[in-house]
């Protein structure tokens, strides 16, 4: 964990240039139009830093999209992968393979509860994917109930399960049920506080699984804290009284810790902190810093033995793929060696917990900060009154502000979520808090 990372010194930026042409003539992006991208070029990085062709340094605030919760190029990990690469690239997910063995026992080390086996996938959307059917073949229901504010994975079912704009799009996959979740700061229950908040909010999904029939509804599925739609840390009980409810009727719970799983928090799991036990959770990003694409879902002994001696109809040609497994057995070796997870949780509580606070006290601009860990959102708004959010002008001038300080940050609608890797020292950490403070203030004079 080093803020002091060299950048190379034969860096070509006529390499960068080819990058950039070689992008703009050739590759479609996700969530965007395409006429008007202006892509970053990134040549390299090494822990909480990455560099561009012309040896421009960035602090990763962003983690990338969340995930490389290790790190950039952990030598651990990128030496795992190339031996596996040395002894087996790939086999067909039906072999038996060690590095995938080694891989469902390190992810099980850190996921508590009656867990035994682990199904792999390539990624968050269809760890998504196979635990709603897995939910739904256990319980022969159909309807899957989850939250407006989500994100849930660009595949089919995922999509649909997704709360936010994408989902309208893509609405193809039947019986998906939204419910509001826990906000205080912007609650849909006239809430006053987060014991009023976290009630209601447990009534509302109640009353919408009794009117859609408990006997119909196979899981209900949630992040343990929202994230790409605010970084929204559920108060105290709620997800014990999803737990509750779901036992109640029948019903499958899934916990989606695909974003805030291993360590991002704070914690092995973010939903550690609550105490529940789900049914079935899911994980990806973190569990490999996005090294090679994997996910996965842990099953509880009660699903994985209705398929005893029931096919599961579901497969993937890259499950349990072992140059993947072997970055999810190098990462988490790596995290528990070197007290990843606890530094995550210290720089939360020391660093960026008092940090972004004393910027909301500092600045009109900013109407919430929340967040665990490593996993910061910083709402701004117009007014503090109306809580009115400030448009996306002045969300990309605060992303133009933070790049030519030196600092890649996560922007999303009328946020910036502060996410940095669980490795980020306290002096990287305390350096992108005094960039953002600058940014802030050119941004709050000119909203």
């Amino acid at each position: 964990m080093s803020d002091t990372v060299p950048v190379p010194a034969d860096l070509d930026p006529a390499l960068g240039e080819e990058t950039y042409r070689l992008d703009r003539a050739h590759v479609f992006h996700s969530w965007s139009a395409q006429a008007g991208l202006d892509p970053l070029v990134i040549a390299g990085g090494s822990g909480s830093t990455l560099w561009d062709y012309d040896g421009r340094r960035y602090l990763d605030l962003s983690s990338q999209l969340v995930n490389t919760n290790i790190g950039h190029q952990h030598p651990v990990v990128v030496a795992a992968i190339k031996e596996q690469a040395d002894t087996l690239t790939t086999i067909n997910p039906a072999t038996a393979n060690l590095a995938r063995g080694r891989a469902a026992e390190a992810v099980l080390r850190h996921v508590r509860g009656p867990f035994s086996k682990v199904f792999f996938t390539n990624g968050g959307a269809d760890a998504i994917e196979n635990a709603i059917r897995m939910a739904r073949l256990h319980t022969g229901r159909a309807k899957v109930i989850s939250r407006y504010r989500s994100y849930h994975g660009n595949t089919g079912v995922a999509i649909n399960a997704t709360g936010d704009w994408r989902r309208l799009h893509n609405e193809y996959a039947t019986g998906h049920v939204h419910v509001f979740g826990p906000y205080l700061y912007r609650s849909e229950f006239w809430a006053m506080s987060p014991e009023q908040e976290c009630e209601r909010a447990l009534h509302h999904l109640e009353r919408v699984v009794q009117s859609e029939g408990p006997s119909s509804v196979a899981a209900v599925l949630l992040e343990a804290i929202p994230g790409t739609v605010g970084v929204l840390v559920p108060p105290d009980g709620y997800l014990a009284g999803v737990r509750e409810l779901c036992d109640r009727y029948g019903i499958v719970m899934i916990v989606d810790e695909v974003m805030t799983g291993f360590g991002r928090t704070g914690h092995w799991m973010a939903h550690d902190r609550d105490g529940v036990v789900p049914d079935l959770v899911t994980f990806a990003k973190g569990s490999n810093s996005g090294y090679v694409p994997a996910g996965g879902v842990v099953i509880s002994d009660d699903i994985a033995a209705t398929f005893d001696e029931r096919v599961f109809p579901g497969g993937l040609t890259y499950s349990g793929h072992p140059l993947a497994m072997a970055s999810i057995v190098a990462t988490i070796g790596a995290m528990e060696d070197e007290g990843v997870v606890e530094n995550a949780a210290s720089i939360g509580a020391d660093v960026l917990g008092p940090g972004l606070a004393e910027l909301a006290d500092r600045h009109e601009v900013v109407g919430e900060v929340r967040g665990l860990g490593v996993f910061w959102a910083v709402e701004l708004v117009a007014d503090r009154g109306t809580r009115e959010p400030v448009d996306a002008s002045v969300m990309a001038r605060l992303r133009t502000e933070l790049l030519e300080r030196g600092v890649l940050p996560f922007v999303a609608e009328n946020r910036l979520h502060v996410v940095p890797p669980c490795v980020i020292t306290p002096d990287e950490a305390r350096r992108g808090v005094a960039a953002i403070d600058e940014a802030l203030a050119v941004v709050g004079a000119g909203a």
